[in-house]
């Protein structure tokens, strides 16, 4: 009996270890001013506003342009849980495909874009400690799933 104590003991301080291990690392990642934040504060300041999915690899690849700093995006969601159907907010605004980006003067851009461009349609100064050149664009995009 003793030696099943030990067991138990034994594999739930490795199982803390993990959780708390996780935990740490988790929250040392995804926590903290990003390099964009003052870029994606401004583009939510000027009126810009990214429309995506969560299952729209186009609209993962534009978080992942933006690290840490994604969070402060001026993002909606535009699909349902279940993801297939659209929210009524993007039905709305008549959003037939992902990214799209709808700006202050009603203009839009579709499928991923650069910063530069994020930046030349908001006058958004892009942190000069980031480099941009890693940001291409292109003009894929993905369409609503119904």
């Amino acid at each position: 009996m003793q030696k099943d104590s030990k067991i138990y003991l034994i594999v739930g301080l490795i199982l803390a270890v993990v959780v708390i291990g996780s935990v740490v690392y988790v929250s040392k990642n995804n926590s903290g001013p990003g390099k964009l934040d003052s870029f994606a504060t401004c583009l939510k300041d000027q009126g810009a506003v990214f429309y995506g999915t969560f299952w729209c690899p186009h609209c993962i690849a534009t978080k992942k342009l933006f690290g840490n700093s994604a969070k402060l995006l001026p993002y909606v969601e535009c699909s349902t849980p279940d993801g297939n159907a659209q929210t009524q907010v993007c039905i709305d605004k008549g959003i037939k495909s992902y990214p799209t980006w709808i700006f202050k003067d009603g203009s839009e851009l579709y499928g991923e874009v650069t910063l530069e461009e994020l930046s030349q349609k908001t006058s958004c100064p892009i942190n000069s400690d980031v480099s941009t050149s890693t940001a291409t664009t292109t003009t894929a995009s993905t369409t609503p799933k119904n």
